[in-house]
Formats: C-alpha cells, structure tokens, sequence
C-alpha cells in the first residue's frame, strides 16, 4: 500500500457506508460506557460489574473522551444532591437551557476543578496505579492516542471520525440529558426536580433518554418503567449479567398487591412509601383524570376553559409550579367542587409522604385518615383508589 493509498483509505480500506457504521459502532461503545459504568455502576452503585469490564469501560473512556471516572462520579452525585438548585453543577432551571445545553461541556470542567466536590462526593472511585499515573494524570493522552488511531485504520477521513467521537458525550450527555432532560419531555412521575423523559426509547443515548424515571428511581439498573418504554443500556446490562459479568443490585422499590387485603398495617405503610411516586402516577390517571374528564363535560364553557388550562398542572410538583400554574389551580378548585376535593387529597397524601423519616405510627394513622376522607367523598374512583391502598404489602424476601 502507498502513501497516498493509505492516507485515503487507512489500513481497513472501509467503504464511507462502513466508516458511517464504524462511527455509530465506536460512539454507541462510549454511550454503554457512559451509562452503565459511570452512570449506573460508579455513581449510583445499582449494579456490580466484573473487575475486566470496569477496566475496560475505564480504557474506553480515557480513549475517546478523556473523562475520569472520580470526577464524572463526584460531579453527578452532587447534581442528584443539590438537583435545580444553585449548588448543582448543571441545572437548567437555575442556569437557563442555552447555557447547559452550548455550555454543558464547560459547567462539567468547571465542577471538575473543584476539590471539594471530589473529595465529598466522589468517594468509593479507582485509585490503582493506572488511574494516578495515566486515565487521570494525563487524561487527554487517550484522545490524542484515538487521533493516531483513527488516522491509522481510517486514513485522512479518520480525523472526521475522531471529532464525531470528541462532540458525541458533549453534545448528548452534557446538552441533551443535562439540558433537555431537565427542560422538554413527559413526565411519568412527579419526582421532586424538573427531570422529564425526552423521548420513550433510550436507543441513541444509551437509554438516559428516560430521565424523569432515573430521577424518581435513581437507583434502579433499569430506567424503563412503561411497557411502551425502551432502554438499551438496559438490555447490555442483561447482556453482560448473562455473561457472569454483571449483577443487578436494584430495579427500584419492589412491593406487591395482596387480593383482599383489607388492613393499613405498617407493611402496607412501608410499601406505599417505598412506591409513592408509582402511588401518586396511579392516583393522577385512575382519579384526577376521570374526575376531570366527567366534569369537562358537564361543565359550561367558561368552566371547560378553567379545567382545560388547569388539567397539566393540579398534579404537578409544587416546587416547579410558577404563579400562572398556581393561579389556574387556585380558579378550577374554586369553581368546581369535586376537582377542589380530589385536589385536596392529592395534596394530603403528598403530606403523608413527607413524614416517611418520622414515627411510622403516626404514618400510619394519616394515611388511615385519609382513606376515611376518600370513601367519604361519595366519588366511586376515590373509593376504589382508597382501597388498593390498603392491598399494599412488602414482599416476604425483601422483609427478610
């Protein structure tokens, strides 16, 4: 092969149609990284990964993004800790989509270089030799090692293939997930921050495209909660535990539904709390929809317009209602009795909530309370949801 030959074509000689997949190849192998190493193993700990598949993911990162696992760990922890609040590191909320999603790259280096981050948030990370005297020493020693590379098997149009890989975590780790994800999408649960699914299928970003789930669950291996709902990561996960080189630790809270269980004892108290915010989802579609729905067609047109502009946001999360939501709310509840009551519940059980760190008796007396207020409500879909509270248990192995 010549000179020329070599520069044109690189060692593969591979067609623009197999540098295109080589490319989605290689930046899909830095998503899996991405997600199941740093993400999902070294920052929430819901899975164990075998020593060789650590240090794999640890090479692969130090080649083709220059991340070190200490900072990219610390930094996420703090986000999770201090989440839409000045002290996070890459809000959106605080710090406006424009700046997180051009920017992203940047607030990461920033928080980078704050060794009080490091040291508070990214405890339980490698410290061997390789990682003090290489992947963190010199961290940009990989991508400059990945240009030669590139170059090598891909000639000339290696160096296009290389800058793809330099803005792929960039662009959608640090502006689609830190800025979409907390900006634009659905929300399946009212977690307490602005975190939405951007999309139901995690294919191109390895499954954190499902956003708000990982904030509700963030210790769940798996971000898909919805039939409908797919997450890739997910399936590598399965993938690698298959192989013997992985172990799900956690798919988030674990509870169970006991035909005829009639008591609100503290199983079913313990069980609600681990699964509130499934309990809230449930409590938005099987009673404030149908509530709505009934009273939208019986209502005059004045009345349709407050219920229609009231309907996205009398089940929100009370932290990221602005004064327009909050004054919608304040007009539907007080023009329409039996929104105003399902209202009042939801916001009561939101309270019960708030107590899980206090005394479980008391848990349990407000939530028995509460369930007298609901049947007592003459609406059938409070009395039916009053009742599958009671149906609530913690599962036999996760109590032993």
């Amino acid at each position: 092969m010549s000179i020329f030959d070599w520069l044109s074509h690189g060692l593969l000689d591979l067609s623009i149609g197999g540098i295109v997949v080589y490319t989605l190849i290689v930046t899909h192998i830095t998503i899996v990284s991405v997600t199941v190493y740093l993400h999902r193993y070294s920052a929430h700990r819901s899975l164990d990964l075998h020593p060789a598949l650590q240090h794999f993911f640890r090479f692969w990162l130090w080649l083709t993004t220059g991340m070190v696992t200490r900072e990219w760990t610390a930094i996420h922890r703090k986000h999770h800790a201090h989440c839409e609040t000045e002290e996070d590191p890459h809000s959106p909320v605080v710090k406006g989509i424009g700046e997180i999603f051009w920017r992203g790259a940047e607030a990461y280096r920033d928080a980078s270089m704050d060794q009080s981050i490091m040291e508070q948030y990214g405890k339980g990370c490698p410290e061997d030799w390789l990682e003090r005297n290489v992947y963190s020493k010199v961290a940009f020693g990989g991508i400059a090692l990945l240009f030669v590379l590139n170059v090598a098997l891909l000639g000339v149009l290696g160096i296009t293939v290389w800058a793809i890989q330099m803005i792929w975590i960039p662009v959608f780790a640090a502006g689609v997930i830190n800025g979409i994800g907390h900006w634009w999408g659905y929300r399946n649960f009212e977690c307490p921050d602005a975190a939405r699914n951007i999309i139901p299928w995690g294919i191109l970003i390895g499954g954190e495209e499902l956003h708000n789930n990982h904030h509700t669950y963030p210790n769940s291996a798996k971000l898909s909660v919805k039939p409908y709902e797919f997450d890739i990561g997910w399936g590598w996960i399965r993938l690698f535990e298959s192989l013997g080189l992985a172990k799900v630790i956690s798919k988030g809270p674990v509870v169970e539904r006991v035909a005829g269980k009639m008591t609100l004892d503290k199983d079913a108290a313990w069980a609600l709390l681990n699964d509130r915010f499934r309990v809230m989802s449930r409590y938005a579609d099987e009673v404030v929809k149908p509530v709505l729905e009934a009273e939208y067609h019986r209502a005059d047109t004045a009345s349709r317009k407050l219920i229609k502009r009231a309907r996205r946001v009398l089940v929100r999360e009370q932290s990221l209602l602005n004064e327009r939501s909050k004054a919608r709310i304040s007009a539907v509840i007080g023009e329409v009795a039996d929104i105003r009551v399902v209202y009042e519940l939801h916001q009561q059980l939101q309270a019960v909530w708030a107590k899980r760190g206090g005394n479980m008796e008391e848990v349990i007396a407000e939530l028995t309370e509460w369930c007298k207020e609901a049947e007592a409500s003459g609406m059938q879909s409070l009395r039916d949801f009053a009742e599958t509270l009671k149906s609530y248990a913690m599962p036999q192995k996760a109590l032993a």
